[in-house]
């Protein structure tokens, strides 16, 4: 319970006048209540004439300042003695007329009370989950990418929509039941008082069993909750994986194989579903067996005090009370439905908090020193990483400088640290040890955002969007015009193809551009980062993944868009970077040659080995 209150204390603060509206319309709701069903009383000794008593009226000042145990009894003689005089005065029938009328009102306030206490709880319910999806968003945006490497995609997307989801329903949804149920079983309570405090007192002695019994179905209900929502995650990370393997899985005629182990996840996952479903159904038949008991125990002794002729209560009262009394049960029904929902929402809510509860170790500074533009350099200064995971050394004291307007090239074989390496200057990741520096300025000293400014990523898979090619290529470029957009396509080679697509440049590329080809896709990739004009270039094997025509024509754009610019490149096709000002190649995360392409190939060393065994 302690950890559903932090939660709500954290998301509801918006919300708190909407609160206080649903506690005010349930207050009037529980009064209007009372008072519809205070009509039955009269109603019953008028229809059968069991009225033979003389009343005495009480001023209302004298009937507030008694004891709370006379105050109903006060209040009935004063409603008797207004009911026998305007009997005497209009008759039984138009007095029973004004009763049945003013129990339709009396209900229909309730009612619209109890409606308009329902209402105003959807802007928190609906709120406190766009809140709670738009800071998991927020989250997975601000977390450095070596937080992904640790997760699955199925499991953050599983977190985002069946645990948020799993919330509303079982946390925001109880939300409403736990205001509205405590202020409805005091005022409940107090009116059982008012009509017989001994029947009341008498009944609460068994109360503690129902809450026992609620206690005892709910326990563990976070533990196995939590298990089913595990196993939700791996059953859609294998729909994920699917997906992007699915022409894989066709080819190698696995699709009976990938079946049986989908089979295997949602069967596990059936039966951890299964035993919390049983276990959450048992919560109102349960609730409805112990609030039976309640009542019947209610009735035998107040049946018993009447059939023996005690002044205690009368027979319209004691209908009245057991009125109120099943009235009270509902709201402890509902509280143990709430006692199973709560904790189960709070297994999700505990998964959900692992995304935003990680730390993010690429941390701004607190004075960040201002970086407007790249004018002599970047620097590696025994630079040494490592992932978060503990694995082995990836960079091992890298020492490299990459001088304004020059092309870098860095080769290895695959593990080398190449993507590392490149991947540390925008601070995707951040050294373990050592220092890299902008111009002289370590790049932990500089906002992040001005780095990134600096520098134009080009990758070996093209990162598209499912939108049109214009706001692919103008993505990240505030107020892009369309001559702009279509200067940038121009000078990639793109705006040929792109006239030919039906709409042009509104053209809709699908998921990840899957309606283009992959030349298409990497001449689209370029364009964004010409329009961009960044001062710094990365290129990841821009071309590694295209055919030799399609190559000729990315890397014509490539041409293009390095001009002018430092340009650092990965490449495995060792023909892509002959001309490179500077080749550094990697081993085992540590540069063991550095020079022109002439000047390794004359070294006999590694760089020689990988042109010889790309030139057979």
């Amino acid at each position: 319970m302690k950890g559903f209150l932090n939660m709500m204390r954290r998301y509801i603060a918006p919300f708190k006048k909407y609160l206080w509206g649903s506690v005010v319309l349930n207050i009037l709701s529980a009064v209007f209540n009372i008072f519809s069903f205070a009509m039955i009383v009269p109603m019953l000794r008028i229809l059968f004439r069991m009225t033979d008593k003389t009343y005495v009226f009480t001023p209302w000042g004298e009937v507030w300042s008694k004891p709370l145990k006379e105050i109903g009894n006060s209040l009935m003689q004063n409603v008797y003695y207004t009911l026998e005089t305007n009997i005497a005065q209009h008759g039984e029938i138009k007095v029973l007329l004004v009763l049945c009328l003013f129990l339709i009102v009396t209900t229909a306030l309730k009612t619209a009370c109890y409606f308009g206490s329902s209402a105003v709880m959807i802007p928190i319910r609906t709120g406190i989950v766009k809140e709670l999806r738009m800071k998991i968003y927020n989250k997975i945006l601000s977390l450095p990418l070596g937080f992904f490497s640790e997760e699955k995609k199925g499991d953050i997307i599983a977190r985002m929509s069946g645990d948020v989801q799993e919330v509303e329903s079982s946390v925001a949804g109880s939300l409403e039941m736990l205001i509205k149920n405590p202020i409805l079983i005091i005022i409940y309570f107090i009116a059982l008082i008012v009509i017989s405090w001994q029947m009341t007192a008498f009944t609460i002695i068994f109360a503690p069993l129902m809450i026992w019994a609620m206690g005892v179905i709910g326990k563990n209900l976070k533990k196995k909750s939590l298990d089913v929502q595990s196993l939700w995650s791996d059953v859609m990370s294998q729909v994920e994986e699917t997906l992007g393997g699915l022409r894989v899985i066709k080819a190698f005629i696995a699709e009976k194989k990938m079946s049986a182990r989908f089979d295997g996840v949602t069967e596990a996952m059936r039966k951890k579903t299964s035993r919390v479903t049983m276990r959450q159904a048992l919560a109102h038949p349960v609730s409805e067996f112990l609030g039976t008991v309640l009542i019947t125990i209610a009735l035998f002794f107040g049946g018993t005090l009447i059939l023996k002729g005690h002044s205690i209560i009368d027979a319209p009262i004691f209908i009245y009370y057991m009125v109120i009394l099943y009235s009270i049960i509902n709201p402890i029904k509902d509280f143990s439905k709430a006692s199973y929902a709560i904790p189960k929402g709070m297994a999700s809510m505990e998964r959900i908090s692992k995304i935003l509860d990680a730390e993010n170790n690429i941390t701004e500074a607190s004075v960040p020193v201002p970086l407007a533009g790249f004018e002599d350099k970047i620097s590696f200064e025994n630079v040494s990483f490592r992932y978060p995971d503990g694995s082995k050394m990836i960079l091992d004291g890298v020492n490299l400088d990459i001088p304004k307007g020059r092309m870098i090239a860095i080769v290895g074989a695959s593990g080398a640290g190449k993507t590392t390496l490149v991947d540390l200057i925008p601070r995707f990741y951040d050294p373990v040890d050592g220092v890299i520096k902008i111009d002289g300025t370590p790049i932990k000293d500089v906002r992040i955002q001005d780095i990134r400014n600096l520098i134009g990523n080009v990758n070996q898979e093209s990162i598209l969007f499912n939108d049109t090619i214009f706001n692919n290529i103008a993505f990240g470029v505030e107020n892009a015009t369309m001559d702009e957009v279509i200067a940038a396509a121009k000078i990639a080679n793109a705006h040929d193809f792109i006239m030919e697509k039906e709409g042009g440049y509104q053209f809709v590329i699908g998921d990840r551009g899957v309606k283009l080809s992959g030349g298409q896709r990497q001449r689209i990739s370029i364009a964004r980062a010409i329009l961009k004009n960044p001062p710094i270039l990365i290129l990841d094997e821009a071309t590694a993944s295209l055919d030799t025509e399609s190559e000729k024509t990315v890397q014509e754009a490539l041409d293009r868009l390095m001009s002018s610019r430092t340009t650092v490149a990965i490449a495995h096709r060792l023909s892509t970077i002959r001309n490179a000002d500077e080749i550094i190649v990697l081993d085992e995360g540590k540069i063991v040659e550095c020079g022109r392409h002439e000047e390794l190939l004359a070294l006999g060393g590694l760089y020689r080995k990988l042109n010889d065994m790309q030139a057979l």
